[in-house]
């Protein structure tokens, strides 16, 4: 049995769609001042104000020096700020400020309006099948 040339492979698809997922997704952040990555932080943060750093590091599955750049980089843009722990000092949590509570709504329609055009033209049935098979596909890499 001869194998596909790379082009034709899953993983070559999967790689295509990744990229123009992130392409479509920068452009749409972009015009809201937020790069690739940076509104699932400030997920994170709408959902559980106030998480250290290692905490936000494991739920969005990145390296604690890319967090470090990232925190920094919105810390400027003045949508977080770093706060001591009250009770231990040696702990810093990351706390919206009132640009990045204001965030939420225009991210939120945005992300959804980037799942319609993702799940445009499929069906229900299609759009279930997806889902079913991208969870198995991130289980087998994890």
């Amino acid at each position: 049995m001869s194998e596909k040339p790379i082009q034709e492979t899953m993983c070559c698809l999967m790689v295509q769609v990744c990229k123009a997922h992130r392409n479509h997704a920068a452009t749409v952040l972009a015009e809201l001042g937020l790069h690739n990555g940076q509104e699932i932080l400030l997920m994170h943060l709408w959902e559980h104000d106030g998480l250290i750093q290692s905490e936000l590091a494991s739920l969005m599955e990145v390296e604690a020096p890319t967090l470090t750049k990232m925190i920094h980089r919105m810390e400027k843009a003045g949508f977080l700020e770093r706060r001591k722990d009250e009770e231990d000092g040696r702990i810093c949590r990351i706390y919206l400020t009132q640009a990045g509570r204001s965030l939420q709504e225009p991210v939120t329609c945005a992300w959804n309006l980037l799942e319609k055009r993702i799940l445009a033209n499929l069906t229900q049935e299609e759009q279930f099948v997806l889902r079913r098979l991208l969870l198995q596909v991130r289980n087998n890499l994890t």
